[in-house]
């Protein structure tokens, strides 16, 4: 809210104090519906702004402790909130995948698109359904990671409210999609980002876990800036790091398509 110069101050003041008071009701308010929780989880995970661009690192680590490496920068658009939603995956390191691209067209109602251009082999390959949750350039992540799992996918069951964090059981509806049985997500009640997911197994074995390790207010969001899935049947993990975060750049929506795959708009890579 902008303030008229005309304004006395004590009415400033008062003002001031009342959006204060509402912004702290907001935070502090208390949610007992696991579906709310999860939608407003989406929101702030996947739709923060109207566009966005970022760029990345990840190291990843196998189970020897050897590392690779790769750098991309991400550029996204929503068409509305928690609707349709446009991304493009520019790799730039190292240069085994430079070049490479990944791109979702993401659809809340239906299976989200997936393609990925390999310039090697000047080959555009469609990744099916079933395989979104296999392995993301040999990172620890999925391609289902990056872009982000729809709710619809999952049932879910509130467990626990505390002080700090919701916690909630996820349940797959489709059990046969995928390689757990289930996970149970805790969201901080602040910024509603999720800050660990653990996945288990038939028999109730922690399988995976993925962590948030810092978070920053960018341009006004909540952002994960700092993040981590391990595969706790053998260490192994992958770091993924974000610098450089910008939203509302009013990316035109021409460039998500697929011929930016084969050129890449470069004035909205740096």
């Amino acid at each position: 809210m902008k303030f008229s110069k005309t304004q006395p101050p004590f009415i400033q003041l008062f003002i001031a104090l009342i959006l204060t008071a509402f912004s702290t009701l907001a935070a502090s308010e208390t949610l007992t519906s696991a579906d709310e929780i999860i939608k407003r989880a989406n929101l702030s995970s996947y739709y923060q702004g109207e566009d966005g661009r970022a760029q990345a690192r990840m190291i990843i680590v196998d189970r020897k402790g050897n590392k690779q490496m790769r750098q991309f920068t991400i550029l996204r658009k929503d068409h509305q909130d928690y609707g349709d939603q446009e991304m493009l995956v520019f790799f730039a390191r190292p240069t085994d995948v430079q070049g490479t691209v990944f791109r979702v067209q993401k659809r809340p109602q239906a299976d989200d698109n997936r393609w990925l251009y390999l310039p090697a082999l000047d080959l555009v390959k469609r990744i099916s359904a079933g395989d979104k949750r296999t392995s993301f350039v040999g990172a620890h992540f999925y391609y289902e990671d990056v872009s982000g799992r729809n709710p619809q996918e999952d049932n879910f069951t509130l467990l626990a409210t505390t002080d700090a964090v919701y916690r909630l059981k996820a349940q797959p509806k489709t059990p046969e999609s995928v390689e757990f049985d289930h996970y149970i997500i805790e969201i901080d009640k602040v910024t509603m980002l999720p800050m660990q997911v653990i996945y288990f197994d038939g028999n109730g074995e922690k399988i995976r876990k993925m962590q948030v390790l810092k978070t920053k207010k960018v341009d006004g969001f909540h952002t994960v800036l700092h993040s981590k899935i391990t595969d706790l049947t053998d260490g192994s993990y992958t770091e993924m790091q974000f610098r450089n975060v910008k939203y509302n750049l009013a990316l035109p929506e021409s460039i998500f398509s697929e011929r930016s795959l084969r050129n890449p708009p470069k004035a909205w890579l740096r």
